[in-house]
């Protein structure tokens, strides 16, 4: 027959793994976003990027549920430690990965201002761009399910390559809309929807900084990031 305090510590592992399930059901749907915005950026599918807008309140919705359960959890159960950090970046990372949806609703808004019977060139070249921030995101969530704070380094490393991704790209823009000053107002927008990717792997980035804490107890140097040096 389990005890009072065996069935208390039960309670608390269904709870860090229900809130380990939100944080996951929270990323997979930001990565779906990401994607579909960028579909429908390359497609010019109005539909696609209205169904991203909307399906950002799912994410908000889930949101809401991982702050009230990260709240109850650390005032009922009093986590100390490993736990402690677990439940709190938790609790970060669900508000990290709102605004990841935010910036995919931002790129889906950009679509209707792009619309033409001309396509534009650049458009061809942002969903690599896509593809490694959104694959950043991914490798983040993995981290943090597996509490790998190794995994955790390596997305870090890789935000310098999507900063040079963002760098090339921004010239190029610069270059077409002076080279053709008819698609001005279009290739703005393209900038918008370069900068939200950016934007989206320094959250990624922010992620794993998160989850190296909670795995280390640690928080990660400047060398391990990559910043200086090899790692």
């Amino acid at each position: 027959m389990a005890t009072g305090q065996e069935h208390t510590v039960k309670v608390f592992d269904d709870e860090i793994g229900h809130l380990r399930g939100l944080i996951s059901q929270m990323g997979g749907l930001a990565e779906r976003a990401i994607h579909d915005a960028m579909n429908a950026l390359q497609r010019v599918d109005l539909d696609l990027a209205q169904q991203v807008r909307l399906a950002d309140k799912q994410i908000d919705v889930i949101e809401a549920e991982v702050e009230t359960l990260a709240v109850r959890i650390i005032a009922l159960r009093a986590p100390m430690a490993n736990d402690l950090r677990e439940v709190v970046a938790a609790l970060k990372i669900a508000g990290v990965i709102e605004r990841i949806g935010d910036y995919a609703k931002n790129i889906a808004k950009r679509v209707p201002m792009i619309e033409s019977e001309h396509r534009i060139e650049p458009i061809s070249v942002l969903p690599a761009m896509g593809k490694m921030a959104a694959e950043m995101v991914h490798d983040a969530l993995d981290a943090f399910a597996a509490r790998d704070a190794h995994a955790a380094v390596d997305v870090c490393l890789r935000d310098q390559a999507l900063d040079d991704f963002y760098d090339s790209i921004f010239r190029m823009l610069v270059t077409y809309m002076v080279e053709n000053p008819a698609t001005i107002s279009q290739v703005a927008h393209l900038l918008f929807v370069a900068k939200n990717l950016e934007r989206i792997g320094d959250h990624a980035t922010n992620v794993a900084e998160m989850i190296y804490f909670a795995a280390t107890g640690t928080q990660m140097t400047e060398r391990e990031r990559g910043k200086s040096g090899e790692v």
